[in-house]
């Protein structure tokens, strides 16, 4: 008697051709990374980075983002000098390697490192190196999104921009975007726009964060007065039709990282992160990982959320990495490769 055929393991999700548009520089760090430079700059790190990580975090109100902000600016103090900047690349462009990501758009505000390394320029120039070296070694194509902070000045922002506008490219080891990050509950969003013409003029993409610790309100602010080409987040956008809509009619990219809406209290599981109702409405979606130090979960993870609490099939798994593809500023060459194993891997039944 023939029994019936076991079914298929899925596929490998690792194996999945994908871009990674959203993460931060320092949020990329391994926690033995940290650790290690912390021992180095005797900085002594908090329990919930050495024996009760990842951290427990709720960052929807004041406290619990303070909270969130000093444990990011403590493993931020631990890089410190050239070799660490050089480490922080590599070691995101070998994770994301072995996560499957072609091409990696890594978000960094260089003012934070600026001052053991000389200033701005060659915080920026020495990252833009070694994204070059670790593009060639790792065969993940690193780029770099120069990021402002709403909690300075928008004057700061400014500077940034022509910053990133002098090093402005269109593959691995330059600069491809102009994003806006930190708490955007703080600053008025108006008021960095002159910063976003100046990286529009220079061919930049606009990614700023917004809609995830504040609601639709915001989302639409931010469309208004910066003109993105990606939003940061942005799931809060679903909670208002009229804004879903003007975010589906945009054309934007939305880059969702469901571990970060977790870990920050924003939704209470994965199961009710908006994923479903965003992609439904015709919205592109990237995932992303945002801060694996601070969230305890990387790239394969968030696509392992879609498959298990949102029943993505594998069709649409490969529609979601293609969409990471589509919102990346990666070369021609990329997008082809890509493209044709995307399909190769959906064409295999056997994950093996």
């Amino acid at each position: 008697m023939t029994g019936l055929a076991a079914p298929s393991p899925p596929r490998s999700l690792t194996a999945l051709p994908k871009a990674h548009l959203h993460l931060h520089f320092t949020g990329s760090m391994r926690l033995g990374t940290v650790r290690e430079l912390a021992a180095a700059q005797r900085v002594r790190l908090p329990d919930a980075l050495t024996d009760h990580w990842p951290p427990k975090l709720r960052a929807t109100d004041e406290r619990g983002w303070f909270r969130f902000q000093r444990l990011y600016d403590i493993a931020r103090s631990c890089v410190r000098g050239e070799e660490a900047l050089r480490r922080l690349v590599r070691e995101a462009a070998e994770d994301d390697a072995s996560e499957g990501s072609r091409w990696l758009e890594l978000q960094v505000d260089p003012t934070s490192y600026a001052g053991p390394v000389g200033g701005l320029t060659p915080a920026l120039e020495i990252i833009l190196d070694e994204a070059r070296s670790a593009s060639q070694t790792t065969g993940t194509q690193v780029a770099i999104i120069v990021a402002a902070s709403r909690i300075r000045h928008p004057l700061d922002a400014r500077t940034l921009a022509r910053l990133a506008a002098k090093h402005a490219g269109d593959g691995a080891g330059t600069v491809v975007g102009f994003g806006l990050s930190n708490d955007e509950r703080r600053g008025v969003t108006e008021s960095f726009a002159p910063a976003f013409d100046i990286a529009r003029r220079a061919g930049l993409a606009l990614v700023p964060h917004g809609g995830e610790l504040l609601g639709p309100t915001a989302v639409q602010e931010t469309l208004s007065a910066l003109r993105p080409d990606r939003l940061g987040h942005g799931v809060r956008s679903v909670e208002d039709p009229r804004v879903l809509d003007e975010v589906a009619h945009s054309g934007v990219t939305l880059e969702v990282c469901p571990g970060s809406n977790v870990a920050l209290g924003v939704y209470p599981s994965a199961a009710d992160v908006p994923l479903r109702d965003l992609v439904a409405h015709g919205i592109p979606v990237a995932l992303g990982a945002d801060d694996p130090l601070l969230f305890g979960t990387r790239l394969v993870a968030q696509y392992g959320l879609a498959r298990t609490a949102h029943d993505f099939t594998d069709d649409e798994l490969a529609d979601l990495a293609r969409a990471s593809f589509a919102g990346s500023r990666a070369p021609d060459s990329v997008l082809r490769a890509a493209a044709r194993d995307i399909a190769a891997w959906l064409a295999h039944s056997d994950p093996a």
